[in-house]
């Protein structure tokens, strides 16, 4: 039976009740405070919520006795970055000038801390690059396209010429699901990228120019010229490790990740309902329309799921964390 407890990660005691109540077979954790401009303007939150938050996560783990696996979601951002061309692979340095960065790295790095320090189930953490579909947060590139052009407004950018490695959100849970089958049936555990290959390894501006040729009805952006907070100019990952051991590939490329986010949001303006959107998608993506390693992404239909977050208004984004049953 499906649940939905919507909590803090940062309240321990909390963060276990829910775990024993869902008895979960496998915890994918996935609740963060995932914004780089946000940990600017609240790193303790950020450092709460992604270092300590996962910390009490972990914990819940290790004192659920139904669990036979947990799966810890990640970010490239985790790397220290050196504008590195040919991907950062999983055994390189971790570190972060930003507070987003810094944390994520903290908690990646107590998180390999634990699992060689005390009794767990299986434990595997990944990585995966900017991932795209579905997501309406504020402050992200293709929600402010969106809404730019849903409002026939040029979109304004900031960092045009940065470069990240994108991908369709399916495609990173393709990889994931993959990554759970073989925790439970090899207990495969260890650091692992889920990223694009280099075709896919593009510029903020060429995102952009996709998006608004994929839209449509004269769609434009323009830099805003202003000055912001760090980011990173260069992102990308080596996930040839992922690729030769779990046979998982991209399946999608960013031409078609993008047009499927267009494709959602022309879906949702007619009227049709995010789960209907969200399943379609699903559907397509495991039809022989593209080919691949299909893993079982479609048991997300079934799972418990429980949002977690540290601020009730993000509750709907991306503080979440599964559980399968």
């Amino acid at each position: 039976m499906a649940q939905d407890n919507r909590i803090d990660i940062r309240d321990e005691a909390a963060t276990q009740a829910a775990l024993i109540s869902a008895k979960p077979n496998v915890v994918i954790h996935l609740a963060a405070q995932p914004l780089v401009r946000a940990s600017y303007e609240d790193p303790q939150e950020t450092y709460s919520t992604n270092v300590m938050g996962t910390m009490n996560v972990l914990n819940a783990i290790a004192r659920t006795d139904s669990v036979q696996a947990s799966l810890i979601i990640k970010t490239d951002k985790m790397y220290l970055n050196v504008n590195k061309l040919t991907g950062y692979k999983e055994d390189v340095p971790l570190g972060g000038d930003d507070p987003y960065s810094a944390s994520r790295a903290m908690a990646d790095i107590r998180t390999q801390s634990w699992v060689k320090s005390f009794d767990s189930p299986p434990t595997a953490i990944t990585r995966a690059g900017n991932v795209i579909g579905g997501d309406t947060s504020q402050d992200r590139l293709i929600p402010n396209l969106i809404s730019a052009f849903t409002n026939n407004m040029p979109a304004r950018i900031r960092y045009p010429q940065a470069v990240r490695p994108w991908q369709h959100v399916l495609d990173c849970l393709n990889g994931n699901q993959l990554l759970v089958e073989s925790l439970l049936s090899e207990g495969r555990t260890g650091d692992w990228n889920f990223g694009p290959p280099e075709v896919s390894v593009i510029s903020i501006a060429e995102v952009a120019n996709l998006k608004a040729r994929s839209w449509g009805h004269g769609a434009t952006w323009s830099s805003d010229g202003a000055e912001h907070p760090h980011e990173a100019a260069l992102l990308t990952l080596n996930s040839n490790k992922s690729r030769m051991e779990l046979g998982w590939k991209d399946k999608l490329t960013a031409s078609e990740e993008i047009q499927w986010t267009v494709d959602s949001e022309t879906e949702r303006a007619n009227g049709k309902l995010a789960w209907q959107i969200c399943n379609n998608q699903i559907d397509t993506f495991l039809s022989s329309t593209y080919p691949g390693n299909f893993g079982t992404i479609g048991r997300f239909r079934n799972s418990i799921s429980f949002n977690i977050s540290a601020r009730p208004t993000f509750a709907k984004s991306s503080f979440q964390l599964t559980c399968l049953s």
